[in-house]
């Protein structure tokens, strides 16, 4: 089902879109749609990596007891 939106926008924006849109042949509506679709695609798809270094981190304070105060004595420490 299509609904009608109304968006308010910069000028230059409208007219830099009004532009592509003859560049492309697209409607600007269908421009604004695929926009939204892709940032609902990523939303909802993305999968996050996770980097070597973080991944060798995870989970190595897990059998540890340290709370905040632990944080505190290592900051004093390092910088009093």
């Amino acid at each position: 089902m299509k609904t009608k939106l109304t968006l308010r926008l910069n000028e230059d924006l409208i007219k830099y879109a009004k532009e592509y849109s003859a560049k492309t042949g697209k409607p600007v509506s269908k421009i604004v749609a695929d926009l939204f679709t892709m940032i609902k695609n990523e939303k909802f798809n993305k999968e996050y990596r996770i980097t070597p270094g973080v991944k060798s981190l995870k989970g190595i304070l897990s059998n540890k007891k340290i709370d905040e105060s632990d944080y505190k004595k290592h900051l004093e420490e390092k910088y009093l």
